[in-house]
């Protein structure tokens, strides 16, 4: 059954990005990097020479090819496979569907779409444990020689060029939008992997710890939870009260803070995902 769904999640999620490529990133000439971006700028160079130029899906298929008899022998079968299954299926869905202007000519509403539909493609991906091969791929094998450097870092080098391959060729306009395209695909992936519902983080350091954990234990139903501390510079030993709250209960308890002692310490910080009891489920 899992597997199944996993499936599932990976059509949809190659989908999503063939639609954003096909329909929205390429009729603008908008490159946002990886082995699509180069797939749009190979379009547009050829298509002086071949009528409609060399079609994406064959560019996505031709680069990938090589990478993953490279990375059977650097990283494994398994690697490959995981990486192999999503790309295939991009060149797939890249190949059967039209190539419509869905943005109709608007660069702005290109970047938003195009940027939601790849992080919303990209995020069903990675749900999965997979990946779609490219320069992601190209990062990791390199980061086999670089040890160094970040696979991050090596990712954002390697589309960074690309991106600015699209600036010569293609234009400063459709380059600009595509770094906003990137930043959306980064914030909506980001955003679909992590959840939406952020929850905060409070450290209060405070001699009326006690009466402020039991106003959050009785009054607000949360948990509390105190920790010993030691201030470096005088030595004292204190304790400190670490909450984790829903961020529509960090003014309720910065109230009852400022009630209690007005000269405590508190530090209110994100936490992007918490799981168990109160929270999220596992």
């Amino acid at each position: 059954m899992k597997k199944t769904h996993n499936y599932l999640l990976l059509v949809m999620g190659t989908a999503f990005m063939a639609i954003a490529i096909q329909g929205v990133f390429d009729p603008m000439g908008i490159v946002t990097g990886g082995f699509t971006g180069i797939g749009i700028l190979v379009r547009r160079i050829t298509l002086g020479v071949i009528p409609g130029g060399i079609p994406l899906w064959f560019t996505n298929l031709f680069l990938n090819l090589p990478l993953f008899a490279l990375a059977w022998r650097v990283m494994g079968k398994k690697f490959v496979e995981r990486t192999a299954i999503a790309a295939v299926l991009l060149s797939l869905w890249l190949a059967v569907l039209p190539t419509v202007d869905l943005a109709d000519g608007d660069y702005l509403l290109a970047a938003v779409y195009g940027g939601a539909f790849t992080g919303l493609g990209i995020a069903l991906i990675l749900r999965t444990g997979n990946a779609t091969g490219g320069t992601d791929l190209i990062a990791t094998l390199l980061h086999q020689r670089f040890r160094q450097y970040s696979i991050a870092q090596i990712l954002m080098i390697v589309d960074g060029a690309i991106i600015l391959a699209g600036f010569y060729l293609v234009g400063a306009r459709p380059a600009l939008y595509a770094i906003l395209a990137v930043i959306i695909v980064t914030k909506v992936s980001d955003m679909l992997l992590e959840g939406w519902n952020y929850s905060k983080v409070i450290y209060i350091i405070s001699e009326k710890n006690n009466e402020i954990a039991e106003h959050v234990l009785y009054q607000m139903n949360r948990g509390a939870t105190m920790i010993p501390a030691q201030g470096m510079y005088s030595d004292v030993l204190h304790k400190m009260l670490f909450l984790v709250v829903d961020k529509k209960e960090v003014l309720a308890i910065k109230d009852c803070v400022k009630g209690l002692d007005p000269g405590a310490f508190v530090i209110v910080t994100d936490a992007k995902e918490v799981l168990g009891e109160g929270f999220l489920e596992y």
